[in-house]
């Protein structure tokens, strides 16, 4: 750390004022002794040399004197120099607690918010002054977005996101300092005059993120950036490990959510939102409408083109009905080639026109693929079909079935319920090629 190397000062000037208080307290030692001969000598010589014997013992009193005052000065710097060094063993102990805390924090930190807000507090009590920003890399690898930044320069504002081609910190996988005025290298996407140290986080044999840490003074700033960058790296380290652990639970999430094969969500997850958004439609008075969507022929179409093909098939469908659907929907892989779409808030003539709509789309697939694509759809609505949601996904397959024995390639609804009049609730719509 940066007050690891002012120990490392001190303990050598240390060293080099013990050797010189030896020194000194050796000196004074002969100037005591020559004094202490001096005065013997008087009481075996003659008078006549008296007065020889009290100058020579006048000089070496002065020069014990003198001696004393450099052991008093030398006393004193060496006290001084064990303050410094208690001051700096403090702070490095300061900084060793502080890295403990925050990484102890981290274990804790479910997203790169929390991770952002961990280091935040951290770096501004180990970092005073300086601004820092925080990078993670997207999910496909090819930019770095900005995840939080505080105190940065005003001549360095942290740009949104950051390209890994243009961070010799990230080409090299080693801290890079940006310092114009030092005529150092500098960052394609540094275009400031403002000094910058870049650390990239590496954890498990891969990159994560970029930690850039600034300071708005210019004289002097290569020098303080190569103090503080073992510090940068400590608080780096510890979060390249906190990345690596969220980025392993949002994959092991989505990989709990998704369907492998056409990134839609799985079935667990469509249970769920269903049940969530039946519950929200009873208490604002609005209907959720399910799809179910089963491919026409979809075995006769592996066995004779291949499961390849299949796969790609389902691929460009579910890509199809997220492209045609709400984002507040929410599409699901129910089972080998059976889909369904969850629309909230939807009524059952809406469902029906979505369906449609749906139904063209996929059919539409059959020139890129050279080969015939259909589906059949059945569509419910709650309240109108269905009752809640735990009878509205067979009601929306029964009405899918109906439609197969109707002739595939086609919509229908399921039938309306009866109303407390024992009238039914609403017109039933069929669609078909």
């Amino acid at each position: 750390m940066a007050k690891s190397k002012q120990a490392v000062q001190l303990q050598q000037m240390s060293v080099a004022n013990d050797t010189l208080l030896e020194r000194t307290h050796l000196a004074a030692m002969a100037a005591q002794i020559i004094v202490l001969v001096t005065v013997l000598l008087t009481l075996f010589v003659a008078d006549i040399y008296h007065d020889s014997l009290a100058g020579i013992a006048a000089v070496a009193l002065g020069l014990t004197f003198g001696v004393q005052m450099i052991l008093r000065r030398t006393a004193l710097t060496l006290k001084q120099r064990e303050r410094d060094h208690f001051r700096v063993t403090s702070d490095s102990r300061e900084q060793i607690q502080e890295l403990f805390a925050m990484t102890d924090m981290l274990q804790a930190a479910e997203t790169y918010e929390d991770a952002g807000a961990v280091l935040m507090a951290t770096a501004r009590r180990l970092l005073p002054g300086y601004g820092v920003a925080l990078y993670v890399f997207n999910n496909s690898r090819d930019r770095l977005d900005l995840a939080r930044a505080w105190d940065m320069p005003q001549e360095l504002p942290a740009p949104e996101m950051l390209s890994p081609s243009n961070c010799w910190a990230l080409k090299r996988g080693k801290p890079h300092i940006n310092a114009p005025h030092e005529g150092s290298l500098c960052c394609n996407h540094h275009s400031s005059q403002t000094a910058s140290v870049e650390m990239p986080m590496m954890a498990c044999g891969q990159l994560h993120g970029l930690l850039v840490i600034a300071h708005d003074d210019q004289e002097g700033a290569f020098e303080r950036l190569m103090e503080i960058r073992q510090l940068g790296r400590a608080l780096s380290d510890s979060m390249s490990l906190a990345l690596s652990n969220i980025s392993l639970r949002e994959k092991l999430r989505t990989q709990s959510l998704r369907d492998p094969l056409t990134g839609l969500y799985n079935r667990r997850y469509m249970e769920d939102a269903l049940e969530r958004f039946v519950s929200l439609g009873s208490r604002t008075g609005g209907s959720t409408a399910v799809i179910m969507l089963d491919l026409d022929d979809f075995k006769r179409l592996n066995d004779e083109q291949g499961h390849a093909k299949g796969d790609a098939v389902l691929r460009d469908v579910a890509a199809q009905l997220v492209g045609a659907l709400r984002p507040t929907d929410v599409v699901c892989r129910y089972g080998g080639e059976e889909l369904v779409a969850i629309l909230p808030d939807c009524s059952l003539e809406d469902a029906m026109e979505k369906a449609e709509i749906l139904r063209e789309r996929i059919e539409s697939l059959s020139n890129s693929h050279e080969c015939a694509i259909s589906a059949s759809l059945g569509v419910a609505t709650v309240p109108e079909t269905a009752t809640s949601a735990t009878d509205i996904l067979p009601i929306a397959d029964a009405a899918l079935y109906a439609a197969k024995k109707a002739g595939k390639n086609r919509v229908l609804a399921s039938e309306k319920r009866l109303g407390r009049d024992g009238l039914r609730l609403a017109s039933v719509k069929v669609g078909q090629s």
